[in-house]
């Protein structure tokens, strides 16, 4: 018979054992969930698992960072350390045209790249155009000790020479569209902003450039934007459409999505999109500030 000490001993040694044969068997199938999961996330077919539309925000996946954005620069602002390697996008957070090339910086995922430096447009430091950019006008970019300016040709320089997701697509067909498409944003915007004010018909004066549009959407079927996939085409009609929606419900009455399923399709996709929807402000602002700057109201 074992004596009164030896009893305690096999005990805990039984008791031991189980443990790290259970410890065993959790590691071995924590293994085998982890080798699970990554093979299915690096699986090409994961498109059984989402939405193509959502898998071409999942490409876009940097463009989701939250960021702190800084604060506008007035006549009383210092400047930054101009031409020091830093590129920056020189920007205001209200302006379309200066949108589009943000946009672009988010979806890229260049947040960490490119800072933004935004500028009061009603009180500009006079070092943006004695230093930096003689035009004054947003957007511009500081990058390789230059400065770039125009915000169609900023948006396809972003794309071209930062790393990211490449925002036009290689099918010839659909880069030679999407030049033409970019080439009609000057007339759709000034035939929309005469229509602002004018005492006319809104769906005849505006009819025609907005039918354009649903046209255009209707010319590739691989997704809901213009080119099918999101690209640089959807970024230089967007902040525009962002604008012109609620102005001509709150000045005309008019909705510009009614009638046209493809055009308002468009933009509930855009406000998918993370690297848009950083930029977007709030409708009755924007209503306001075109008012005041466009009819004097």
């Amino acid at each position: 018979m074992a004596d009164n000490h030896t009893i305690p001993i096999v005990i805990f040694l039984n008791v031991s054992l189980l443990k790290v044969r259970f410890l065993t068997f959790a590691v071995k199938h924590l293994i085998n969930v982890s080798t699970a999961i990554i093979s299915a996330l690096s699986n090409s077919s994961c498109d059984t698992l989402y939405h193509r539309s959502e898998l071409q925000h999942l490409a876009m996946a940097t463009g989701k960072v939250h960021e702190v954005l800084p604060p506008v620069l007035d006549s009383s602002s210092e400047p930054p350390t101009l031409f020091d390697g830093t590129t920056r996008l020189y920007t205001s957070y209200i302006c379309p045209y200066a949108q589009r090339a943000w946009i672009t910086r988010n979806c890229k995922g260049l947040q960490d790249v490119i800072k933004l430096v935004p500028i009061d447009l009603q009180n500009r430091p006079a070092w943006y155009k004695e230093k930096v950019y003689p035009p004054n006008k947003v957007p511009s970019l500081e990058h390789n000790n230059e400065i770039k300016g125009e915000s169609l040709d900023l948006i396809k320089y972003i794309d071209s020479n930062f790393e990211g997701p490449s925002l036009l697509p290689e099918d010839p067909a659909k880069r030679k569209f999407a030049e033409e498409m970019l080439s009609y944003t000057d007339t759709f915007t000034a035939i929309m902003r005469y229509a602002f004010s004018s005492e006319g018909d809104v769906a005849n004066e505006i009819g025609g450039p907005l039918d354009h549009l649903e046209s255009a959407l209707s010319k590739f079927d691989d997704g809901p934007f213009f080119l099918g996939q999101f690209s640089l085409v959807d970024i230089a009609y967007g902040p525009f459409f962002e604008r012109f929606h609620p102005l001509f419900l709150d000045l005309k009455n008019y909705d510009i999505t009614t009638g046209r399923p493809k055009l308002k399709l468009w933009f509930e996709e855009m406000n998918k999109v993370d690297g848009y929807v950083q930029t977007r402000r709030d409708p009755q602002e924007l209503v306001a500030a075109l008012k005041k700057r466009f009819m004097g109201k």
